[in-house]
């Protein structure tokens, strides 16, 4: 069988691939992307029409492009984030291939490296970087049966409040994804049923700058992972321009917030006691942020605006101050339940040892357990801002250097004999006694 061969192998064409292709070209790297849809895929054909990124366009960009013709504060839309992408590939000419999926991976029997099995035929590659993200299988918490009677999806399935049979919509999750659909379909006329779990709720904009700048000078986006804290649900939004989450407003505006959803039975959900604990901690997320901003401020001299206004909450609303606790679908006339609930890994057709006892894989900044493979695109791979796309390109050139001085100790052809002193030279011992 003959093998198509490179040094490189970078699965995935999304900001991952893309940002490793950069790095591998700059170094002189060998290497191929494949990528088994269009390149952004997942930002074209698994996010709701009027999805925006959630950080401003002079932050959440690769350091080489600028996005043409947004301002710096805007919010892009979807489609414009994608072909960003695309162009970026074409400016770096990463070599990808679309519409290649590769469906198994194994050690090289007879060297070192690996094989791929794709849907183009076999490939051979001493290194492999799996660049495919954390987005990969949608989770929908076995909670309720199929036999319930109505329609369930999953937050990457939506699409537009069209989409959806008549009726009250239940969405179950309260980070950027839940917050901003549950809002969306609000203003379309829906009866909207909101579960809130535990999350952060930073501000939008402070004293006349966007939390990602507050993030940055602060050194957040920086800040390593810690146990439980990669896990944290953010409610953000870039929609509409940009606004601060508040769960007060949102019930203002209609919508019914419930507890973490937590069962169900006899056509009733049941949801957990812990509505006004998950808001009341989001607050005090929310006003640590604003206090370390003061704080930086002050230190620093800054001539940036007091926003006082910024500090005042609204009264709890009757569904936080006295929640529901249990909920007929029927008698509420949902139809429809979207989970919001994130997202887990698919790497079953990775056959190399370069995962842990929970099947997650096991690295350091992206370096696996396997030698030869290694990660990118995971949430908290180095730091808090890894899943980002300026984050991701930091990581890919991280991983990038590594690869890069690999290949230096491989290169290495010299002996392992001991070199022998020459005759007239003293060893250490003997030099001290002379």
């Amino acid at each position: 069988m003959t093998l198509e061969e490179t040094e490189v192998l970078v699965v995935g064409g999304g900001q991952a691939g893309i940002a490793m292709s950069e790095h591998l070209g700059k170094a002189g790297v060998s290497h191929l992307v494949v990528e088994k849809g269009r390149i952004a895929e997942r930002w074209r054909s698994q996010r709701w029409d009027s999805l925006v990124a959630n950080g401003p366009a002079w932050h959440d960009r690769f350091p080489g492009m600028e996005f043409e013709g947004f301002a710096p504060d805007a919010f892009v839309p979807k489609e414009d984030v994608a072909d960003y992408l695309a162009a970026y590939a074409a400016m770096v000419k990463a070599p990808v291939r679309a519409g290649v999926e590769v469906t198994g991976l194994r050690r090289n029997p007879k060297q070192a490296g690996f094989i791929a099995e794709t849907s183009a035929g076999a490939i051979s590659a001493r290194n492999v970087v799996v660049a495919t993200g954390p987005f990969q299988r949608s989770i929908i918490p076995p909670i309720v049966p199929e036999t319930a009677g109505l329609t369930q999806i999953h937050s990457a399935a939506y699409r537009s409040p069209e989409q959806l049979p008549d009726g009250a919509v239940l969405v179950v999750g309260a980070g950027s994804s839940g917050v901003q659909i549950a809002a969306e379909l609000r203003k379309a006329g829906r009866e909207v049923y909101l579960s809130v779990g535990p999350h952060d709720r930073p501000p939008r904009r402070y004293r006349g700058r966007d939390f990602v700048w507050w993030l940055g000078v602060l050194n957040l986006w920086d800040a390593e992972a810690t146990p439980g804290v990669e896990h944290t649900t953010i409610a953000v939004t870039g929609a509409e321009g940009g606004f601060t989450v508040d769960f007060r407003e949102l019930a203002a505006s209609g919508i019914t917030l419930l507890g973490r959803t937590d069962g169900f039975g006899n056509g009733k959900l049941t949801f957990a006691g812990d509505l006004a604990r998950n808001v009341t901690a989001g607050d005090a997320n929310y006003f640590a942020l604003l206090d370390a901003a003061d704080a930086y401020v002050a230190r620093n001299g800054l001539d940036l605006p007091e926003e006082p206004g910024a500090r005042q909450l609204g009264p709890d609303p009757a569904c936080v101050t006295d929640p529901v606790r249990a909920l007929d679908l029927a008698e509420a006339g949902i139809t429809t339940i979207l989970w919001a609930t994130g997202f887990g890994r698919d790497d079953s057709w990775m056959k190399v040892d370069a995962f842990d006892e929970k099947g997650q894989p096991a690295h350091e900044r992206g370096v696996s357990s396997e030698p030869g493979i290694y990660f990118l695109g995971l949430p908290w791979q180095s730091r808090r801002g890894s899943s980002f796309i300026w984050g991701v390109w930091h990581d890919a050139k991280f991983i990038a250097d590594h690869i890069e001085k690999q290949r230096g100790y491989l290169a290495y052809e010299g002996s392992a004999e001991r070199i022998q002193p020459k005759a007239n030279s003293k060893t250490p011992s003997e030099k001290e006694t002379a």
